[in-house]
């Protein structure tokens, strides 16, 4: 299991998605993580332990959005490592992604990204999705947009 949490709204996200995980910590407690948009870009925090250990990383200052997403995790691919906690990025950084679940063709699905250029950095499936994502977005954006 584990516990997804998202705020799009007038307030800042940051309070609310913690609360949010604090309250799903019991779905999984072995790292969790918050991403947030503030200004175009995705500000993104997370570790291995409890939400607590999270919390005490967290400067609200530069949290300052209100849009963000959180995730608390029980591992099922990769070790409950500060890298391998949720929320994941693509290659560049735009794309921030949780989940919840088991990616059963991920192997498969990564070692196509990586013959692309793609480089991972965790050992987790949830990874692949960015990635995927990114790659998606990229042929329809350049179909659409006529890009080379």
């Amino acid at each position: 299991m584990c516990g997804i949490v998202g705020y799009i709204g007038e307030k800042n996200s940051l309070p609310i998605l913690m609360d949010g995980l604090k309250r799903l910590e019991y779905r999984g407690y072995d790292s969790a993580g918050v991403a947030c948009i503030k200004d175009s870009n995705i500000i993104l925090k997370k570790t291995a332990g409890k939400i607590s250990v999270l919390d005490d990383l967290i400067k609200e200052s530069e949290f300052s959005s209100n849009t963000g997403i959180g995730h608390t995790r029980w591992a099922t691919h990769g070790e409950p490592t500060d890298i391998n906690a949720h929320p994941h990025l693509d290659c560049h950084g735009r794309i921030a992604i949780v989940h919840n679940g088991i990616i059963e063709n991920f192997n498969s699905l990564k070692t196509f990204l990586e013959k692309k250029g793609h480089k991972f950095i965790t050992d987790t499936d949830t990874e692949v999705l960015a990635h995927l994502i990114k790659k998606i977005m990229r042929v329809i954006f350049s179909k659409q947009l006529e890009l080379p």
